[in-house]
């Protein structure tokens, strides 16, 4: 099903990069067609943290909420998030963030799948697009955040 990857140079550190991502109760005030988030939880594990985290997903006439469980590595810069409950047959997302000259590299790796055909239809026509403002709004808030 549709899947999107991809590693972006950017001009700030992985610490402020990893704590962007991992701010997920501020999605809704940057990022496109998220209405709301609600942090459930969070529980530390050992060299990591486990967040469990609802979004309310609303494009056109669909509004959606799921639930997911972030693992939080703060010592390695990462983040892996899978699905938990809502319209998804499936989904995971992984970021990391690794140190560059001058900046992080920031890698990003999505994949899912709706259990509603025509929600899955019409995510499929304009997933590549979505992806790539989802993208652009992360490095939008790293710039009003950090720049």
């Amino acid at each position: 099903m549709p899947t999107h990857s991809e590693t972006r140079f950017l001009p700030y550190s992985p610490q402020q990069m990893y704590d962007l991502v991992a701010d997920v109760g501020k999605y809704p005030e940057f990022l496109p067609w998220c209405a709301a988030a609600r942090v459930r939880k969070v529980t530390p594990k050992g060299d990591q943290e486990v967040m469990e985290a609802d979004l309310v997903i609303s494009f056109k006439v669909f509004r959606e909420r799921f639930g997911s469980c972030v693992v939080l590595y703060p010592e390695a810069k990462k983040i892996d998030t899978e699905y938990l409950d809502g319209p998804f047959r499936y989904m995971k997302s992984n970021w990391s963030f690794a140190e560059a000259d001058g900046g992080c590299d920031v890698s990003f790796f999505v994949d899912f799948e709706f259990k509603n055909a025509i929600l899955q239809g019409i995510i499929g026509v304009v997933f590549n697009e979505a992806m790539q403002r989802i993208v652009r709004a992360f490095e939008r808030r790293a710039a009003a955040l950090y720049g």
